[in-house]
């Protein structure tokens, strides 16, 4: 840029000082008034200068705007040619020009947006580090217009820019693995039951036989910065309840666990279940695809885990004589101590799935009932 637009803008520094001295005094704590000032060049290029006092104007030489205007246009030409074989909406190139040429004090990073061209119009975004800004409009008759800080914010493509900016970083920041806090809540079920002679499979009330897992994942990316694959690792806590419908209950007798029928006719049930915690370590690759603002789509992950059993016990509640009792019982109930299994989430956006089988029987062979686990349910992610 000529020394002419520098004249300019000395002009319009002195233009916006006398207003600023006949203000009147604002209330305490009332926001600074904003200037709006109009440089039409002779070449009928229009350059918008939004700033808050004559003060701030009389920064902007620092910021070395006629050499920086030359750079700009190869940044812009740059960016634009991207922005035609682009599959996105809008394209976002940064360029570093003060490591480019040292000892000119020219700003640490430009951060370019161009939007897809459109019949009447297109739009350029640049921003010089954080706060400084530069906004350049096309019109359908290739009028070009250029604001220097434009108001934040101000329209919604602007706010959405600033999104992706977030995603954007949040996504390289990630690139190298993430932990998150795991809550699984679902129900457990009871697979491949055999009943042995003279037995009958076991029934397990569904709403009362939850399932709940707290845990931390480390999620570990595969295959560079932009792979999609993650290799997931936890460790987690799981709690499995097994509650039974109708008046039967857990018992453990001769060193075989089994489920019985209460012999009191009087006394009725609400709760007899029998629970177990276990801490897992599950093993899984996962697929995290995104849309083009970096916002979380579809996700797949699937593997394998092992564990180990921490403790068991039954409970039972009723009530005898208007008194309401709850017995609880500690003991191994002849469970299985280790297992491992199978599981998979699939998930899109913030919502997922959950499904875990148990490879291994519940109970030890032959010390109580021929079956497996099944849980099911959703998860919840907590950065």
């Amino acid at each position: 840029m000529k020394r002419p637009f520098f004249a300019l803008l000395l002009l319009a520094a002195a233009c916006a000082a006398a207003p600023a001295t006949a203000r009147a005094a604002r209330p305490p704590g009332a926001p600074a008034p904003a200037d709006t000032i109009v440089v039409r060049l002779p070449n009928q290029a229009t350059l918008t200068l939004l700033v808050r006092d004559a003060a701030q104007l009389r920064e902007l030489p620092k910021y070395h705007l006629d050499s920086l205007t030359t750079r700009l246009a190869g940044y812009i030409a740059q960016a634009e040619a991207a922005a035609k074989t682009a599959k996105t909406e809008q394209v976002t190139m940064e360029f570093y020009p003060d490591k480019d040429t040292p000892g000119q004090r020219l700003p640490e990073q430009i951060r370019i947006t161009t939007h897809r061209q459109t019949p009447n119009a297109k739009r350029v975004d640049v921003a010089l580090n954080k706060a400084f800004r530069i906004k350049v409009d096309t019109d359908a008759d290739g009028n070009r217009s250029v604001k220097i800080n434009p108001t934040p914010g101000r329209n919604r493509a602007e706010r959405e820019a600033h999104r992706d900016s977030v995603g954007a970083k949040t996504y390289e920041r990630n690139s190298q693995g993430v932990t998150n806090f795991v809550f699984d809540l679902g129900l457990n079920a009871l697979a491949n039951q055999h009943p042995g002679v003279g037995q009958s499979a076991v029934d397990l009330r569904p709403g009362g036989s939850r399932y709940v897992n707290l845990g931390f994942d480390y999620s570990h990316r595969l295959g560079g910065k932009n792979s999609p694959v993650f290799l997931v690792v936890g460790p987690e806590f799981a709690f499995n309840n097994y509650m039974l419908n109708g008046n039967d209950k857990w018992v453990n007798q001769n060193s075989v666990t089994g489920v019985v029928r209460e012999a009191d006719p009087t006394r009725q049930y609400e709760k007899t279940k029998l629970a177990t915690a276990a801490v897992n370590l599950p093993l899984m690759l996962r697929l995290n695809l995104h849309d083009a603002h970096y916002h979380p789509t579809f996700s797949l992950a699937a593997g394998g885990f092992v564990g180990y059993r921490l403790g068991s016990w039954t409970k039972l509640k009723y009530t005898t004589d208007g008194t309401t009792y709850k017995d609880k019982d500690h003991n191994s109930y002849n469970l299985e101590d280790f297992q491992y299994g199978l599981q998979a989430v699939v998930g899109y956006g913030e919502f997922s799935l959950f499904a875990k089988y148990n490879l291994n029987p519940l109970f030890k062979a032959g010390q109580g009932p021929d079956t497996q686990v099944v849980s099911f349910g959703i998860r919840l992610f907590a950065n």
